[in-house]
C-alpha cells in the first residue's frame, strides 16, 4: 500500500471525505482500498444493500445488545469487554472496519434524549466501561469510534450550539473519561461532535484534537467527524481533523486542494491526515479473514446475561420477590408483550429475534400468569386495535384483583426519547400512572418493571413493594427480567445516575439547553451525584444503589500507598444471605480543607464481585493517583493535593460500609510571585515564607514605635492573620509604620523566584 508522498495533491486530499455515507474513497492506483464504517455502539446497524443518502435504509439482522444504559448498570468491565468482542465479531463477518461507538459523554441533565447510548454522570465509571467496550471490539480486528468529542451532553441545537464550560470541570468531569479510554485502549479513531466548545467549533479546535487529545494524551489514530459535523473543511484539517463524514460529492476536497495551491494551508498538514487514514486502512486489512455464518444462539445467549446483570432492584419490601411457582401472576402492561428495547435514531439495530418478557414468564409459570395489555403504546398492537383507555384499564383491574401479585410493566414510549431531540420532562405518560393506581388499588402486592432510556420520577415509590428498573435490555430483555423476577438471576445491576425526587432538584436545571446558541454548565464540578450531595438534597435513589436477593457485609478498610504511587484499598466482603449474589463495591474519596471546591465525595474505584453464599472474600481495589487530581487553573494541568484523605467503601453513594483515612502526599506548585500575589502566596512559598515570617516578627517586635493605624494592620491574631493572608503584598509599601519599601519586596520576590535565599526586608 503506498504512502502519502506517493499520492498527487487531489488524491491527499480525496482520502480525508468519505466516499458515500459509510465508506471512505479508495485510491485505486496506489494500491488503497475503501473501508467501511458503521453505527453501533450496542450492536451493528450495517445497511443493508446499496447505501442511501441519509444511511437510514434497513439495515442487516444483528445481534442488539443493552445499550449503555442498561449494561453500564452492570459496572462489570470484563462483561462489557465480552459484549463488545461479540459485536467485533458481527462486524468482521460483514466486514465493517469500523464500529462507531462507545459514546460516553456525560448524563448531565437527564433530559438529553441521547442518555440511553451513554453509561454514566460519572466520568470515571464512563471512562473504565468505554475503556472495556473498545478493546473488546478491537481483540477481534476492529476498529472502534469514540464519541462524541466532546461536552456535546444534548441533543437540542446540537449541531450549532456552544457548551460553554469552565477549565475545572470541562477536565474533570467531561474530558476525563475520554482521557481514560484513549490512554488505556487506545481506539483507533475518536469521533467529533457537532457543537461548539466555548465557543469554537470542535471539529476544527486545535486545542481539542491536536494539543488536548494527541500532545497530552499521546493519541496516535484518526479523528473523524461525526456525520455532518464539519463546518469549514480546511480549518478543521489544519486543527486536527484527519477524515470528513460522509460524502460531499467532491466539493470539500476541491477546498483543501486550492488551499494548499494558494499557500492556505502546508501540504504536510494535509500529509498527515491522509497517512492517517492510509494506517487505518492498513489496520483494517491486516484482519484475518472470518467467515460466517454468526452463531445466532450464542449471542443471543449472551444478550440475555448482559440484560439480567443490567437490571437494578430498586425495591423489594417483604421480599416480594422473586416470585414463587404457583402464585398467580397478572402481567400488565403493553410492554410486557411489545418490549421497548433500545433507543431511537442511529444507533437502531435489526435484531435477530426479540424476547417478551409475557412469553418467557409463561414458558416458566404457564397458566400460572395472566396477562392485560393496560394501555397502548404508540405504533404497537394494543393501540391499533382501537380499543379505549377505559376499557384497557378495567379489564387490567380485574386481571390484577383475581392474582395474588401482579406486575406491571411501565415505561416510556420510542416517541419520547431518541437521538435528535432533548424529553421535557421525567414523567411517566400519565395513562400509565392512572393505570397503576387503579391496579394499586385492586392488588396493592404490585411489582414495578420500567422500560426507559433515561430516568423517570417515581411517584408511586411508596406505593408499592418492588420497583425493577430494567432500562433498555436489548433484544433479550423479555427474557432477563423474567430471570430476574423468578431468581434465577440475582438482580446485581445498580445506578450509574441518580434518580432525583425532581426535575428541578437537578444541577442543569436552568442552565438546559440553553439559549440563542450557548449553554452555560453553570452547576461547574457539581455534576449528578456530587451535587446532590453537596446541596444536602433528597433523592429518590442515588447514584451506586441497587438490592439484590441477598446481603453483603464489609469488613473494615486499610489503605496503602503502592510502589507506583496509586492506592490500594483492601476490605472483606462477605455473602451473609442464602442466594449466590454479586456485589458493586465503591470507593469515593474526599479531602477535607481542600484548597479547591470539590464534591462532598467523589467515586474513584468500584468493582464487580461475585460471591456464593455464605462465602468472604479480601477485595482490593485500586485507586489510581492521578485520579485524585484536580485540574489546576494556574498552572494548566492537574495536580495531586497533599493531605489526609477520607477513602470511603460504599453500596452507593450513600451508603458508606467502612472508612479509612491515608495520607497523601502533594504535587510541588510553584507559581512566579508578583507585587500581587498576596501575603499568603508568599508565605506559602519555600524561599519567601520563611523571610516574610521572620519579616512580620521583627514587625510585631517594633510595634512599640509604630502608630495605632499601622499597628491595627499587623497579623497579631487569627482574623488579622486570615485577612491579611489575602492582601496583595506590594500594597504594603507606603503604609505608615511599615518600613519596607517597594526594592525590598522586588528583591524578596525575584530571589523567591529564583529559588534562593533573600535577606529579610525592612531589617
Amino acid at each position: 500500500m503506498s504512502t502519502a508522498s506517493d499520492l498527487t495533491l487531489e488524491e491527499k486530499a480525496s482520502l480525508t471525505s468519505g466516499a458515500d455515507f459509510w465508506t471512505t474513497k479508495a485510491v485505486d492506483r496506489a494500491g488503497i482500498p475503501s473501508i467501511m464504517m458503521t453505527d453501533g455502539p450496542h450492536g451493528l446497524r450495517k445497511q443493508a444493500g446499496g447505501t442511501d443518502h441519509l444511511g437510514l435504509a434497513s439495515s442487516v439482522p444483528a445481534t442488539c445488545f443493552p445499550p449503555a444504559v442498561g449494561i453500564g448498570s452492570s459496572w462489570d468491565p470484563e462483561l462489557i469487554e465480552r459484549v463488545g468482542a461479540a459485536i467485533g465479531v458481527e462486524a468482521a463477518i460483514e466486514d465493517v472496519a469500523v464500529v462507531l461507538g462507545p459514546g460516553i459523554n456525560i448524563k448531565r441533565s437527564p433530559l438529553c434524549g441521547r442518555n440511553f447510548e451513554y453509561f454514566s454522570e460519572d466520568p470515571i465509571v464512563s471512562g473504565v466501561l468505554g475503556a472495556a467496550s473498545v478493546r473488546g471490539v478491537q481483540s477481534q480486528g476492529v476498529g472502534t469510534s469514540l464519541k462524541h468529542f466532546a461536552a456535546n451532553n444534548q441533543e437540542f441545537d446540537r449541531m450549532r450550539a456552544s457548551s460553554d464550560v469552565d477549565p475545572r470541570p470541562l477536565r474533570e468531569i467531561y474530558l476525563r473519561g475520554f482521557e481514560r479510554v484513549v490512554k488505556d485502549a487506545a481506539p483507533w479513531t475518536v469521533m467529533c461532535s457537532y457543537n461548539r466548545l466555548n465557543g469554537v467549533w470542535t471539529s476544527e479546535d486545535p486545542w481539542l484534537l491536536t494539543s488536548v487529545l494527541r500532545d497530552e494524551w499521546g493519541f496516535d489514530g484518526l479523528v473523524v467527524s461525526d456525520w455532518g459535523a464539519v463546518n469549514d473543511r480546511v480549518a478543521g484539517v489544519a486543527a486536527g481533523l484527519d477524515l470528513e463524514m460522509p460524502a460531499t460529492g467532491g466539493r470539500t476536497d476541491a477546498q483543501l486542494v486550492a488551499a494548499v495551491r494558494e499557500g492556505r494551508l502546508d501540504e504536510s498538514v494535509l500529509d498527515t491526515a491522509a497517512s492517517r487514514v492510509i494506517d487505518l486502512v492498513r489496520k483494517a486489512g491486516e484482519r484475518p479473514g472470518v467467515e460466517g455464518p454468526l452463531d445466532v444462539d450464542a449471542h443471543h445467549a449472551l444478550a440475555r446475561e448482559a440484560a439480567g446483570r443490567s437490571i437494578v432492584l430498586l425495591k423489594n419490601e417483604g421480599s416480594i420477590l422473586p416470585l414463587a411457582p404457583g402464585q398467580k401472576i397478572a402481567v400488565i402492561g403493553a410492554f410486557a408483550a411489545e418490549p421497548r428495547f433500545q433507543g431511537a435514531g442511529s444507533s437502531l439495530i435489526n435484531p435477530t429475534r426479540v424476547d417478551t418478557a409475557v412469553d418467557a414468564l409463561r414458558a416458566i409459570a404457564g397458566d400460572d400468569i395472566s396477562f392485560a395489555p393496560g394501555f397502548g403504546v404508540e405504533g404497537g398492537a394494543v393501540a391499533a386495535s382501537g380499543r379505549p383507555a377505559d376499557e384497557l384499564r378495567a379489564e387490567a383491574v380485574e386481571t390484577a384483583a383475581a392474582a395474588e401479585i401482579a406486575v406491571v410493566f411501565l415505561g416510556l414510549p420510542a416517541a419520547e426519547e431518541s437521538e435528535g431531540f432533548d424529553r421535557d420532562h421525567i414523567d411517566l405518560p400519565p395513562v400509565q400512572l392512572e393505570l397503576l393506581d387503579a391496579v394499586i388499588e385492586a392488588n396493592p402486592r404490585t411489582v414495578v418493571v420500567l422500560s426507559n432510556g433515561g430516568v423517570v420520577a417515581l411517584p408511586f415509590v411508596d406505593r408499592v413493594p418492588a420497583i425493577i428498573e430494567s432500562w433498555l435490555l436489548g433484544q433479550a430483555g423479555g427474557s432477563a427480567v423474567a430471570d430476574v423476577l423468578y431468581g434465577a438471576v440475582n438482580p446485581s445491576g445498580k445506578l450509574t445516575e441518580t434518580v432525583p425526587a425532581r426535575l428541578e432538584d437537578n444541577p442543569s436545571y436552568g442552565n438546559f439547553p440553553g439559549e440563542f446558541g450557548h449553554v452555560r454548565y453553570g452547576e461547574g464540578l457539581l455534576v449528578g451525584y456530587r451535587w446532590y450531595d453537596a446541596k444536602g438534597l433528597e433523592v429518590t435513589f442515588p447514584f451506586g444503589f441497587g438490592l439484590s436477593y441477598t446481603t453483603f457485609a464489609y469488613g473494615p478498610a486499610t489503605a496503602s500507598v503502592t510502589d507506583d504511587g496509586d492506592i490500594a484499598v483492601s476490605f472483606d466482603l462477605s455473602n451473609t444471605g442464602d442466594r449466590d449474589g454479586r456485589e458493586v463495591v465503591q470507593v469515593y474519596a474526599s479531602l477535607a480543607g481542600s484548597v479547591v471546591q470539590r464534591a462532598p465525595r467523589e467515586l474513584k474505584a468500584f468493582a464487580s464481585v461475585a460471591l456464593a453464599a455464605g462465602e468472604t472474600r479480601a477485595v482490593e481495589l485500586v485507586i489510581r493517583r492521578e485520579d485524585l487530581a484536580y485540574w489546576d487553573v494556574r498552572v494548566d494541568r492537574y495536580v495531586v493535593e497533599g493531605g489526609e484523605y477520607t477513602l470511603d467503601v460504599a453500596a452507593s453513594s450513600r451508603d458508606i460500609r467502612s472508612a479509612v483515612t491515608i495520607a497523601i502526599s502533594g504535587d510541588e506548585v510553584h507559581l512566579p510571585l508578583d507585587m500581587n500575589s498576596s501575603i499568603g502566596d508568599v508565605m506559602a512559598n519555600p524561599v519567601a515564607g520563611p523571610v516574610m515570617q521572620g519579616a512580620l516578627s521583627g514587625f510585631m517586635g517594633d510595634l512599640d514605635g509604630v502608630d495605632a493605624a499601622a499597628a491595627s494592620m499587623m497579623p497579631n491574631d487569627e482574623a488579622m492573620q486570615k485577612m491579611m493572608a489575602s492582601f496583595p503584598i506590594g500594597r504594603l509599601v507606603g503604609f505608615p509604620g511599615v518600613p519596607v519599601t517597594h526594592e525590598q519586596i522586588e528583591q524578596l520576590l525575584a530571589a523567591a523566584n529564583a529559588g534562593v535565599s533573600a535577606p529579610i526586608p525592612g531589617r
